[in-house]
């Protein structure tokens, strides 16, 4: 199991006995993070699996980000931690001090989130849940793309989105479509269903791209670029059960 949650105060003292709960009851490991953010707080779910808790501080934040590797950041996937090294930036500091018209002018408008989270900045809102069939997101092309290498890096930035709004929303899918729409404007979907739900940038990105590898192109340009999971679940629902631990602290889970 894993959980993040966004740090009010420095007392993470009931997330810890929710750790010795949950161990007692159902022989379960877990992770936690903890933090001031979202970013920060999946960044810092991940640093002690399968089984421990970590606290990234609000004074801690920068420093911590500046010494990741930029292959180890929540959102950034094999292709675009490729094209970071490419243009030097290695590490969360080599991140930071890029700016935001670099940023954008490689990668978009994605490059908006990379300069804040080189920051140790997020300011994605806690939204609460609405019944949603699909959730996802999709590209359209200014000028229509036909190098590979470029429609990879698209569809990874894309996939980023997603896991995103997944997040926003607390949930996973396990129907996962790719939607391809060519200059010619004929449109294509292809879809995986998986047994479990499906998470992380990482996985839907190499679930989008075998997707995308199984079309034949014809020599033709890409216009639109989509990816939607459905079948949702609502992990809140599975862990509705632990809210109550937290109604009279200082953490919001």
């Amino acid at each position: 199991m894993q959980a993040l949650f966004l740090l009010k105060s420095k007392q993470v003292k009931s997330i810890a006995e929710l750790f010795k709960i949950l161990a007692r009851k159902t022989q379960l490991t877990a992770t936690a993070g903890v933090s001031i953010n979202k970013f920060l707080a999946k960044m810092a779910s991940g640093q002690n699996k399968p089984n421990g808790l970590t606290v990234i501080l609000p004074e801690d934040a920068i420093a911590f980000v500046e010494q990741l590797a930029i292959e180890k950041f929540h959102g950034i996937g094999e292709v675009t931690a490729a094209k970071m090294h490419s243009l030097g930036i290695h590490t969360g500091a080599d991140l930071k001090g890029r700016s935001l018209t670099e940023l954008t002018h490689h990668f978009g408008k994605t490059g908006h989130y990379y300069y804040k989270i080189a920051k140790a900045e997020d300011d994605r809102p806690v939204e609460a849940n609405r019944v949603r069939k699909s959730i996802g997101a999709e590209t359209s092309f200014a000028q229509d793309l036909s190098d590979i290498s470029q429609v990879l890096q698209e569809l990874e930035q894309i996939a980023l989105s997603c896991e995103q709004r997944l997040e926003q929303h607390e949930t996973r899918g396990r129907t996962l479509t790719l939607k391809v729409k060519f200059s010619d404007y004929q449109q294509l979907t292809r879809s995986k269903t998986m047994l479990a739900p499906i998470s992380g940038v990482s996985t839907i990105f190499e679930i989008a791209k075998a997707l995308f590898e199984s079309i034949d192109l014809e020599n033709r340009s890409i216009r639109l670029l989509g990816i939607s999971l459905s079948n949702l679940d609502n992990t809140k629902q599975t862990q509705a059960i632990q809210l109550p631990l937290f109604q009279n602290g200082d953490i919001i889970f």
